[in-house]
């Protein structure tokens, strides 16, 4: 039997059949909501490893993630797609990632988008970062890809708590 949705309307399904993925996406739709109402997140990001672990964090955690190699394509897609959140590399091709950050924050069309900057470098520019409206600075680590995605995604809910209480 199927619901209005087209989805199987049984009380009995049998949900060891699912993939753990697919439990944690039904979990993870529960705290944001439909696919409709799922956050968007723009990760700009030109290691694709980086890139590839960050986005099945956020993807596991009930995010909808779009992504950009560079800073000019980073530039463009947050104007297309106008995200809920960015997560900014600090070292891109083609634009930097601190002229990225101060684009965004100069373009009235998306000056108001959460800006989480990740970096390699030091913390010495932790200041300068959030000055040039930064939301929040992360640095990658080399340490497990486990404890990066449990600090990248307690992140990403924060910053994304503070942003709706500001409205």
């Amino acid at each position: 039997m199927f619901s209005q949705f087209g989805e199987v309307d049984s009380p009995a399904m049998d949900v060891r059949s699912f993939s753990a993925e697919t439990v944690a996406k039904l979990v993870c739709s529960e705290r944001h909501g439909s696919r409709e109402g799922t956050m968007k997140i723009l990760l700009i990001e030109d290691s694709k490893f980086q890139r590839i672990a960050n986005e099945r964090a956020l993807v596991m955690a009930g995010y909808d993630v779009i992504h950009a190699g560079d800073g000019v394509e980073g530039l463009r897609v947050a104007r297309e797609n106008i995200p809920d959140l960015i997560l900014l590399d600090m070292m891109l091709p083609k634009l930097s990632g601190l002229d990225v950050l101060r684009a965004l924050k100069l373009d009235a069309l998306v000056k108001h988008i959460p800006v989480i900057v990740l970096t390699g470098l030091g913390q010495g520019n932790e200041v300068k970062l959030l000055n040039d409206g930064a939301a929040a600075f992360l640095l990658k680590t080399e340490k497990s890809l486990e404890n990066n995605s449990r600090v990248l995604i307690q992140t990403v809910e924060s910053v994304l708590a503070r942003a709706k209480a500001s409205v």
